[in-house]
């Protein structure tokens, strides 16, 4: 953090009540159980915990003030407030002021969190950058990223993720990009937003905090890219193609490299550029070159660009390779799932050699259009020359029908991991995917080698 925090100074911001001694804070903690001595405690409130009842643990455990929405018997001094999590960010928005580093914005439906990578090992090449740690990129952990920032740091680069209306508009109302990048929107988390329409406008979020002479970086092949033009106002626009020449930056001879891994030449407006990139898939060719636009547009070079692009690892849970037991192989994508995230993983697995397994658990928050979705997934699996689909989960049973011969419906997560150990030998590769709340990735543990990350 930058700077000393006077309590007043944050009840000023945020419209709470100063009770007890006006302190000066230098840092701040939501968890009792990680804090310092001599951090104020934000005692947020969510769905299955309140930090309030944590309140008085956190004076024992060495704090030297509260921040609660609830007012709490202590000698300490208290700054109560109608809601500790806008707390947290007003905070978070006061170190981002003071900080001078530049400040980008990454949201979308998909590819969020490799974008980020990416950018952060683009733009490490140029300046000190801080980046959004693993998936720490809801209207919580947007604040804690931004508590990050130091005097030190040159540019931040801030994943915002969302559930429903509004999050983005949160989290990006503390970070105020100057640079906004929008990856995509698709039907992801759809049951949050009512229907596509309302993902492409809770996206659009974060074009409206967005400096108003900043520059706001969208995907050209998204049929939604008109509606984000027309929102970001004044603002610049570059953007980004997976083809099309018409965008100001894009891919051209894209070819697959060893093992899905993919090579293309990045076309921009300061020249051209040779990629060999470490990721698998096609979809990764695309992410680059929004990165690449970012990253340029908030000042690196086209060399830097090369450098940070070709040493990005991938990213755990999202088409991670690994050895599996028995010298099976094992893709881990099982961070998160989409119907189109699941096409995506298949244009991939396809072009893989050996016998092709896809190990699917159910997609969720897919609203009405759950059996529709999950239907879709199965045919296409099958008319890609997947040889074998084996599910688990309430929804994937609709997969195994559209999938047909080579598909099993199991009753339990055991027997699954059963038959893919009994099943995995050398010749044989593993796509394991499903959404976060499938618990996917306990198949990944038990299939991949003991002790290989």
């Amino acid at each position: 953090m930058i700077g000393i925090y006077l309590l007043s100074e944050i009840a000023k911001r945020c419209g709470g009540e100063l009770i007890g001694d006006d302190v000066e804070i230098y840092s701040f903690s939501t968890d009792t159980r990680t804090m310092s001595r001599g951090d104020a405690f934000v005692a947020l409130k969510g769905k299955n915990f309140d930090g309030n009842d944590l309140a008085l643990d956190a004076v024992k455990n060495g704090a030297a003030a509260i921040i609660a929405s609830r007012k709490i018997s202590s000698d300490l001094p208290m700054l109560y407030v109608k809601d500790s999590l806008h707390a947290l960010a007003t905070i978070s928005r006061i170190n981002r002021e003071r900080s001078s580093a530049k400040v980008i914005g990454i949201t979308g439906s998909q590819g969020k969190t490799t974008v980020k990578e990416m950018v952060g090992s683009i733009l490490n090449c140029v300046g000190v950058t801080l980046i959004t740690p693993k998936n720490q990129n809801n209207t919580v952990g947007v604040p804690l990223t931004l508590f990050n920032l130091t005097e030190q740091h040159e540019y931040a680069v801030i994943e915002m993720g969302a559930d429903r209306h509004g999050e983005i508009q949160f989290s990006a109302d503390a970070a105020i990009p100057e640079i906004a990048l929008i990856t995509n929107a698709n039907e992801a988390h759809v049951e949050g937003f009512g229907s596509l329409q309302g993902i492409v406008k809770a996206k659009g979020e974060i074009i409206d905090a967005t400096f108003l002479n900043g520059k706001v970086i969208l995907n050209y092949d998204d049929p939604n890219v008109d509606a984000w033009i027309e929102r970001a106002g004044e603002r610049g626009i570059a953007k980004f193609s997976g083809l099309n020449p018409s965008a100001n930056y894009f891919a051209s001879n894209i070819c697959f490299g060893s093992e899905g891994t993919m090579k293309f030449v990045l076309n921009t407006p300061l020249g051209s550029q040779s990629i060999s990139l470490d990721l698998l898939g096609r979809h990764n060719v695309l992410n680059a070159v929004a990165s690449a636009a970012v990253a340029m547009e908030a000042g690196a070079d086209i060399g830097q660009v090369k450098i940070g692009l070709e040493t990005v690892k991938p990213v755990s849970g999202r088409l991670f390779p690994l050895r599996g037991v028995n010298q099976c192989r094992v893709i881990d994508d099982t961070y998160n799932a989409s119907p189109s995230s699941f096409r995506a993983a298949i244009d991939i697995f396809k072009h893989l050699p050996g016998i092709k397994v896809l190990v699917a658990g159910d997609m969720r928050e897919l609203g009405a259009r759950s059996k529709e979705y999950h239907t879709q997934v199965g045919e296409y699996a099958a008319i890609s020359g997947i040889e074998k689909l084996w599910a688990f989960g309430e929804h994937s049973r609709h997969m195994v029908a559209a999938f047909g011969s080579g598909a099993k419906h199991f009753s339990s997560k055991d027997e699954l991991i059963s038959e893919c150990r009994e099943t995995a030998r050398r010749d044989f590769i593993f796509l394991i995917k499903g959404s976060r709340g499938s618990h996917m990735d306990s198949v990944v543990n038990k299939l991949k080698l003991a002790g290989r990350d």
